[in-house]
């Protein structure tokens, strides 16, 4: 019995380490999944980190769903918030600047596609880093999980910051780790970047896979192959798998996390070499 009971838990323990994350997010760190007087004690137990996941509403050809950032950024923040120990998720935020919408441009071409000013995307941020510091929490980070935001976010960091009310972080970590550095290990597994490509491609596919399978649908994968630009694939996604997508989430997880504690030092110890004076 003890044996049958050993073999179990392996294969559960197996099992688990092969869901989605999305299946196994992170329980306890989501501030929407909390009332508020839980959310005020765990403020006051020295929980002071907030992460703001930034998604987006966009088009990522026929094979991939529309709100792919949004759960991307919301699972991969519950990990990171996870692994630090002492941080809340706020909720996603959905709408972000996709390109003019008329004439449209961008991704506004295609169905589905939600855009809005940079301006109000800019303080959405800004108002949303300063009501969670309103309640006790002194650094807020801006997670992106799109490229066309990214200097939007560091405009709203920089305004919080001038105010003084607390600290705003725009990651880049968080963005550099999902293309920089993945599209380094996937070239370093021999795809080529045309392959990998910058959107709905190799590793945009790959990672959503990984999140959640449910994100992709993989009987038009092969559309979105041979649709291409036209069908706003920029990329081959025909060989993208869960097992690549989990090395770009490792990746993600590690670099954020370590940014995020490097930020937080040094804004306790903002002059950690003071010259000695004479």
């Amino acid at each position: 019995m003890l044996h049958l009971h050993t073999s179990v838990v392996r294969a559960l323990a197996i099992v688990g380490l092969a869901l989605p994350l999305a299946a196994s997010a992170a329980a306890g760190v989501y501030l929407e999944e909390m009332t508020s007087p839980e959310l005020r004690d765990r403020i006051a137990a020295g929980t002071a980190t907030a992460l703001v996941p930034i998604g987006g509403t966009e088009q990522s050809g026929p094979h991939i769903v529309l709100g792919k950032h949004n759960v991307r950024a919301r699972v991969l923040a519950g990990r990171i918030a996870a692994k630090l120990g002492d941080a809340v998720v706020a909720p996603v935020v959905a709408y972000v600047p996709e390109g003019a919408i008329a004439p449209p441009a961008a991704h506004m071409r295609f169905a589905g596609t939600i855009s809005i000013p940079d301006a109000a995307f800019e303080a959405l941020l800004e108002s949303t880093a300063k009501s969670l510091c309103r309640h006790g929490i002194r650094d807020v980070f801006f997670l992106g999980d799109h490229g066309g935001y990214q200097a939007g976010e560091a405009k709203a960091a920089a305004r919080v910051n001038h105010d003084g009310a607390c600290r705003a972080h725009a990651l880049g970590a968080y963005y550099d780790a999902a293309t920089t550095t993945f599209n380094a290990d996937l070239k370093q597994r021999g795809f080529a970047d045309a392959e990998i490509g910058t959107h709905a491609g190799l590793a945009d596919t790959a990672l959503s896979l990984a999140v959640d399978p449910a994100l992709v649908r993989t009987a038009q994968i092969q559309a979105g192959a041979r649709g291409g630009v036209r069908a706003g694939v920029h990329g081959d996604p025909t060989r993208a798998t869960a097992e690549l997508g989990r090395v770009g989430v490792e990746r993600i997880v590690d670099a954020s996390v370590a940014a995020i504690r490097a930020a937080r030092q040094a804004a306790r110890d903002p002059n950690p070499y003071p010259s000695h004076r004479k």
